[in-house]
């Protein structure tokens, strides 16, 4: 009888080890929860922007609709606030001194047994204080020229660097050093979102960091990142959300709406209003033509001018549209971030203004791959660390 009870549980070992991912969530996601690429028409959009308006006339009606919101995107996560932040260990190396600027190449256990992966600039320049940025980045389906190692991306943190700030770009799941799981993890958008508030963690863990300047900003998959924690996480004190916000698309990738934070059985919104929910913090939409944030300008900004003016901070929300251009964050999108970053960071745009009195990223070393790398044959991945859909899945079964 011994040995018969044995080897049933050894096959049911088996059993669940060889389980798709899909189904080794606590409980299934309910499918029509969720909002998921273009939900809505542009018209419908817009108008169930407007029906949102209707719970909130005033500012405690807003601060109400906010806390539901917020407590959505947490259910839908299947994740509590006061989840167990773990040690970070960070791993940190490979030091190289630019014009201006440093680079390292940096990890650290978000949950035990799983890395952020990422590269960490500092200024060369030692001050008593430093504000602090973190830069998610968006999808890109080229690896030769993708995530955090695309130079638009190195461009944007080292000219940060050089404005006075601490900036971390982490891979999304499934990206660069991030290959512990896939992309396409049914859990991906709450892997990620630990992954950022676990970021600011280790932001604040490093000397001299000002803990009420910081800052977040990304584009695409990264604007969704920008505000999902900014919703999360007061202690994001500015948010640049860019190409992203938009009342009828709710974002086509897992890591974006594969879970259910925009709708439950009594409530439903949009990432207008969870983008929102950085007021009065200071907020800058920045929109283009050749997406679906064209509508920014009559759409989503006044709807999210109005929630700041119910707390009498209109000052404080922004929107740069750029109606000739498309997806991206290119140089007219990140000089319009800059002198905001500036503005509410106390960065230095000096430091990065040529003679014509415009933001010039000249200075900037675009570096090889190779050379950013956390994991290499020097620097070998932890053994411990979890590997496949399947052992993260276990692994974030432990993270409530």
């Amino acid at each position: 009888m011994k040995n018969v009870k044995t080897l049933l549980f050894l096959i049911l070992i088996w059993v669940v080890y060889h389980l798709p991912a899909t189904l080794l969530l606590a409980q299934p996601v309910d499918t029509t929860l969720l909002c998921q690429g273009h939900y809505y028409t542009e018209a419908e959009g817009a108008a169930a922007l407007a029906r949102s308006a209707e719970n909130y006339q005033d500012l405690e009606g807003w601060k109400n609709r906010a806390e539901r919101i917020r407590q959505g995107i947490w259910e839908g996560l299947r994740l509590s606030p006061d989840f167990k932040r773990t040690p970070l260990k960070p791993i940190v190396h490979s030091k190289r001194t630019y014009d201006g600027y440093t680079v390292e190449n940096v990890a650290f256990e978000s949950i035990p047994g799983f890395f952020v992966t990422g590269n960490l600039y500092r200024p060369a320049k030692a001050q008593p204080t430093y504000a602090a940025v973190l830069c998610p980045h968006g999808h890109w389906s080229d690896t030769t020229d993708y995530g955090r190692f695309r130079e638009d991306m190195q461009k944007r943190c080292a000219t940060l660097a050089r404005m006075g700030a601490v900036v971390f770009a982490y891979d999304m799941v499934g990206y660069g050093d991030a290959d512990q799981s896939s992309h396409q993890h049914p859990e991906a958008l709450k892997l990620q979102v630990i992954n950022a508030l676990r970021s600011v963690d280790f932001l604040l863990s490093l000397p001299q960091v000002d803990p009420k300047r910081l800052a977040v900003t990304g584009a695409s998959g990264g604007g969704t990142q920008t505000f999902l924690l900014t919703a999360l996480d007061e202690r994001i004190a500015v948010s640049v959300p860019t190409v992203m916000v938009a009342a009828h698309f709710f974002g086509g990738c897992v890591c974006e709406s594969g879970l259910p934070i925009h709708k439950s059985a009594n409530h439903q919104t949009s990432n207008v209003e969870i983008a929102a929910l950085a007021a009065p913090r200071p907020l800058l939409l920045i929109s283009d033509g050749g997406d679906w944030t064209k509508n920014t300008p009559a759409v989503e900004y006044p709807h999210t001018q109005a929630i700041y003016r119910l707390y009498g901070k209109e000052e404080n929300v922004g929107n740069v549209h750029l109606p000739q251009e498309g997806h991206d964050y290119g140089i007219n999108k990140r000089k319009a971030m800059y002198p905001f970053l500036a503005k509410h960071l106390n960065l230095s745009l000096d430091a990065v203004t040529n003679a014509a009195g415009e933001v010039d990223e000249h200075f900037v070393t675009v570096e090889p791959y190779a050379k950013m790398h956390v994991f290499d044959a020097q620097h070998p991945r932890p053994s411990y660390a979890v590997k496949g859909d399947k052992a993260v899945s276990r692994l974030l079964e432990m993270v409530k």
